[in-house]
Order: C-alpha cells, then structure tokens, then sequence
C-alpha cells in the first residue's frame, strides 16, 4: 500500500551552524532512504531559543509500504504527521498486530537503553562522590 506523508523533523542545538548542518543532512538522508521519495522539502530558518538554536523542516514523502512509515517514524523521529494518501486503510488484524508489535519491541528498546543510560549515570555519580 503506497502512502503520501506530510511530516514536521524538527533539531535543536548549538552552535547555529551545527542545527543547519543537520537539518540539511536530515533532507539529503530522506532523498537516499529506499522505498521513500521526497516529493517536497521546506526548511525553517534558524531561531535562537534561550541558549539553544532551533529549526524544522517540513516535508511530503510518498512512502512504498507502511513498513516504510514506521521505519520513517522510528529513524527521524517527526514531531508531526499528516497521512494524506490514501484516506481510508483497510487493515488485516493480524497486519495491525505485527505493527503493533514492532512498535513495543522498539518501544522496550528504547527503555532498555535508557533504563541502562541512567543506571550508568547513577554509578559514575557515586565513583565521583556526587550522590550517597
């Protein structure tokens, strides 16, 4: 099932010229992805936030199967998205279940890495005398 997406990637960061670097690595990464054509890219101009900079980059891509989507979701992480084609889907339950279910085993991924991250962090904490 071919999809058409609209989707928002935002960056934040500094220096300025980090964020714009990336925002432009982002859009040059999405024109190499496989199954993933870049119909249309607009990118923000660079704000500055506090002490950080900040930029998007809004995009419509036309993606070859729903797989692609989520692979989409879970590697660029869009604060934002728009599913403009088609506008109805007729999914097969046990189609649904899989995805459901590759999204929880991302979804335990991440906190397993966390969970670990901050077990780390909580040793290095005590070895340098920070915490009791």
């Amino acid at each position: 099932m071919e999809l058409k997406i609209k989707a928002i990637i935002e960056i934040l960061g500094k220096p300025k010229d980090h964020v714009e670097k990336t925002i432009a690595n982002v859009v040059e990464e999405l024109k190499k992805r496989e199954g993933l054509t870049l119909i249309n890219e607009k990118i923000a101009k660079t704000k500055k936030l506090e002490t950080f900079f900040s930029s998007y980059v809004e995009v419509e891509l036309k993606l070859s199967t729903m797989d692609q989507l989520i692979d989409f979701c879970f590697d660029f992480l869009p604060s934002n998205i728009e599913i403009i084609e088609p506008e109805e889907m007729n999914l097969d339950s046990h189609l649904l279940a899989e995805y459901m279910n590759d999204l929880l085993a991302k979804l335990h991924q991440q906190s397993m890495i966390i969970r670990n991250m901050h077990a780390e962090n909580l040793v290095m904490k005590q070895k340098l005398g920070l915490t009791k």
